[in-house]
């Protein structure tokens, strides 16, 4: 059982940010940044929430043990 919620909440954290690093990418690709540049955004917002993903698991995970 636990070991499905990990499976099941890291693909929503990966779906989630699979999201944002396209709506960051077409985003700057509507504000006129070239191909090159909007990869690099949203490459940037894709690591973000999955920095931020792994830090606030650190934090659960010190404050449950």
């Amino acid at each position: 059982m636990a070991v499905a919620v990990v499976l099941l909440t890291t693909a929503l954290v990966i779906v989630i940010a699979l999201l944002t690093a396209a709506g960051t990418g077409k985003l700057a690709r509507m504000d006129g940044a070239t191909y090159p540049a909007a990869l690099t955004r949203a490459a940037t917002a894709f690591a973000a929430v999955i920095t931020i993903a792994t830090a606030v698991t650190a934090a659960f995970a010190a404050l449950f043990t």
